[in-house]
């Protein structure tokens, strides 16, 4: 995906931060078992929200002692594992081969050759996860076409594109929980992630996109002025931030709760910012400097 939803690290308590841990190095563990070792090294901050809001849902207690083999001599990590960490490293390879595909569509033969090489690599992984969730895969692979299509027509309907994005991480919803009301909020949530992960998305390429003549929803929307109506932008960013908080009240996390807090009402907006600013790509480097990733 994009790794553009995160925790904000420093307003963890440390409780929190062994939380996250446990279901990044579970989500880290289980990929590696399910899909591959290579399939580890893809993993991102977005997969583990997604395990985390999985996991939460369904009331899950499963874990495991795990040693990490980048950390070889540190004690085993508690780490959350079970039917839903599967489900949810399943969903992660299945997504992130979408994404590869829709990369090397976006990019000439040179640039696009990385993304080339890593899809063919995870080919068997993605066979596997899709051969599981079979529901899921064939759901993205509708969506994923339909907004091929919008690109390539060059749309300039922001919403619908946006909206086509959104379903996808929506569908991830489906059987994280048998209460049917828990399905539909974390639907909601997930659509309205997905809908905002877009338009960041878009936000942060709009001048990349732009050096290489490649389409981007908020440039077709604007004419090419989307620099001039960023105040627009950023209301309807953080109209979906709203939502994603609306329908994260109607759901209960149990012990699990001040930790996605932390990732939806400060993570995310503290995201935005950065990335409205120009301030983004600075705060990840320096995050990769500071070995502040969680493994």
């Amino acid at each position: 995906m994009f790794g553009y939803v995160r925790p904000a690290v420093d307003r963890l308590s440390k409780e929190d931060q062994e939380a996250y841990k446990s279901a990044y190095c579970g989500l880290c563990h289980t990929m590696g078992r399910r899909h591959g070792v290579l399939a580890r090294f893809t993993l991102n901050y977005d997969f583990t929200l997604l395990a985390l809001l999985r996991y939460s849902c369904a009331n899950s207690s499963d874990t495991a002692c795990r040693r990490c083999p980048a950390h070889p001599f540190r004690k085993a990590r508690v780490c959350l594992c079970g039917e839903q960490m599967d489900a949810a490293a399943d969903e992660s390879m299945i997504l992130l081969w979408y994404k590869l595909s829709d990369d090397i569509a976006d990019h000439g033969f040179v640039t696009g050759l990385p993304a080339r090489v890593l899809r063919f690599l995870l080919k068997c992984g993605y066979k596997r996860a899709a051969a599981a969730l079979p529901g899921f895969d064939r759901q993205v692979s509708e969506r994923m076409s339909r907004l091929r299509a919008l690109e390539e027509e060059r749309s300039p309907r922001m919403d619908l594109v946006a909206d086509t994005f959104a379903g996808i991480l929506s569908a991830a919803a489906e059987g994280c929980s048998e209460d049917d009301a828990t399905r539909r909020a974390l639907a909601q949530l997930l659509y309205h992630l997905g809908r905002w992960i877009y338009l960041v998305d878009a936000w942060d390429d709009l001048k990349d996109d732009a050096k290489h003549g490649r389409y981007n929803p908020l440039s077709a929307r604007f004419a090419g002025r989307a620099e001039e109506e960023k105040a627009y932008i950023e209301t309807t960013m953080t109209h979906s931030v709203r939502l994603i908080h609306s329908a994260f009240c109607l759901l209960e996390f149990g012990p699990r709760q001040s930790l996605l807090e932390n990732i939806l009402y400060t993570g995310i907006p503290t995201v935005q910012s950065a990335v409205l600013s120009g301030g983004w790509r600075k705060m990840k480097s320096q995050r990769r400097k500071t070995d502040e990733r969680p493994l």
